[in-house]
């Protein structure tokens, strides 16, 4: 699958991060009452996050409670201070932990037993996969555990530059349209690659567009 090189890929990962930003609750409402939704939640409710959990990419924190409910604390990391904000009011503990901060050139302070993201890997440009499994290694203890959640759903209208490319465009409620990073993984496909890149994963589709990874490194 294409994706846009140099300046044109900084362009759309500024969009990117303007998209979420600007979508803001909004977020809440997108795309799990979609078929298989459902199974995500109960997939991590049997995965189990114990003990110190980090969190990519939190968003506005519709994760952040399901992982309090098994985590002893929760480190959440997202580059969106509006994001943060509301995660903060919507998790409303003192066991977490907020990190305002971009993904794509962040660095872990800690080492965590279990590394969750949910609706991000498919926002993680084809040509940066590997460095962005270096800094989910980075944060892993050594017997550390991985969990993510996903989909490979894009609607005809958002395949601006065609299927073969993973740049997309999205718009909001006033019309207002950005452009950014949307891989639709295959799971098998998906699983064999991490297993190239030195991970021990295994990708689980739902009976809709979503599937999920468990596992750690290899």
């Amino acid at each position: 699958m294409t994706s846009a090189g140099g300046e044109e890929l900084e362009r759309v990962l500024g969009e990117q991060a303007a998209y979420y930003q600007a979508l803001g609750e909004d977020y809440l409402h997108q795309g799990l009452d979609l078929p298989g939704g459902g199974e995500l939640a109960r997939a991590l409710e049997a995965f189990r996050p114990t003990g110190r959990v980090l969190e990519l990419a939190c968003g506005p924190g519709v994760w952040t409670g399901q992982l309090l409910r098994h985590a002893t604390e929760v480190t959440a990391v997202d580059a969106s201070p509006e994001m943060l904000a509301a995660a903060a009011a919507r998790a409303g503990s003192d066991r977490v932990r907020f990190v305002r901060a971009d993904l794509f050139d962040w660095v872990p302070d800690r080492r965590y037993d279990v590394v969750f993201f949910g609706f991000w890997l498919s926002h993680v440009p084809p040509e940066r996969f590997d460095a962005f499994w270096s800094l989910v290694a980075a944060g892993l203890a050594e017997d550390g555990r991985v969990f993510f959640a996903d989909d490979a759903y894009r609607t005809p209208d958002e395949l601006v530059h065609g299927p073969s490319s993973s740049t997309i465009r999205r718009r909001l409620a006033d019309g207002t349209s950005y452009e950014l990073v949307k891989v639709p993984y295959q799971p098998a496909d998906l699983e064999e690659r991490l297993r190239r890149t030195g991970w021990d994963i295994t990708v689980t589709a739902t009976s809709g567009p979503f599937y999920w990874g468990a596992g750690r490194r290899g």
